[in-house]
């Protein structure tokens, strides 16, 4: 889900977690004419506003990132079972280039990962396995580090709180040693609302921790999940026979000839053979040229 869509019920959802807040510290007032949360900021000075304005757009933050690592940090987001079904099949077909172009055409975990391993197709086993272990620990990281934003948002969001707490005591005991304790009820109504500062943060910073641990586990199964069906899905390749192979975007532009110089015959006999000797694609008997690399065949009676 994009962040662009999310941002005005993120906003909304954090506002009402303020108001929340507020209505908590500022219940049980003694005052006879309290401040409204949106006065209290307003008199606070250009300080206390700012301070304010990073508590809104950090609780803002928040809710987007529960609401994104929701819908993303899923098992069949990482490997989609539409996708999955798809690659398997062209690669029990021999269509390695069909399948490194399905990658190519998607944008998630497996498709990322698979796609380095095939473009690595021709090296031989242990570089496709490299591949694939380079490009999931790539792919696994991008999906934690935006994860560990929530863990630093648990963190901010008080100390910015307790930021907005401090400046205002230091106001309210600025007036106290100004005029002198002469009407306690309203310092301690003071007291009380700069306190709502601190309970705002608290209030962004502990769904922030919880959050961020959920969602740290629901990671983790998940990418497990996506390396089975990866190292599944390349088990059986046949390496030996692909050796010299390239695999993705050179595949089309004069690779062909490469590895005809190479000394790979393009010969095919009509009544013994239906796949291509240059990629190894399945082809019907007579079929000029390979539907899959575009070589051109010489088919033997």
């Amino acid at each position: 889900m994009k962040t662009r869509k999310l941002l005005p019920f993120a906003l909304g959802l954090s506002l009402l977690l303020l108001a929340a807040s507020t209505g908590l510290a500022e219940e049980g007032a003694a005052a006879p004419a309290q401040e409204t949360l949106f006065e209290t900021i307003k008199n606070g000075g250009a300080l206390i506003m700012t301070i304010w304005l990073v508590i809104l757009g950090t609780s803002a933050t928040m809710v987007t990132l529960v609401i994104q690592n929701f819908f993303t940090l899923r098992a069949a987001k990482l490997a989609p079972p539409t996708l999955v079904e798809s690659l398997t099949s062209l690669i029990a077909a021999g269509n390695y280039q069909e399948a490194w172009e399905t990658c190519n055409a998607n944008e998630n975990y497996i498709a990322n990962v698979l796609k380095a391993g095939l473009s690595r197709l021709g090296r031989g086993k242990e570089a496709v396995e490299d591949a694939l272990s380079e490009h999931g620990l790539r792919e696994a990281t991008l999906i934690r580090t935006r994860n560990s934003y929530l863990s630093v948002i648990g963190v901010v969001s008080p100390m910015i709180g307790l930021l907005g707490t401090v400046i205002g005591m230091i106001g309210a005991f600025s007036v106290l040693a100004g005029s002198g304790i002469s009407d306690p009820r309203a310092l301690s109504g003071k007291i009380g609302e700069v306190l709502i500062a601190t309970a705002s943060g608290l209030f962004i910073a502990i769904p922030a921790f919880v959050f961020y641990y959920i969602f740290r586990n629901r990671a983790q199964m998940a990418i497990v999940h996506a390396d089975d069906v990866v190292n599944t899905l390349v088990r059986d390749l046949p390496y030996e026979e692909l050796a010299g192979v390239k695999i993705g975007e050179a595949f089309s532009s004069g690779t062909t000839g490469a590895v005809e110089e190479a000394g790979q015959s393009r010969k095919v006999s009509v009544a013994l053979s239906t796949n291509c000797p240059i990629c190894n694609g399945a082809i019907d008997a007579g079929q000029n040229p390979c539907p899959h690399c575009g070589a051109t065949l010489q088919w033997q009676q």
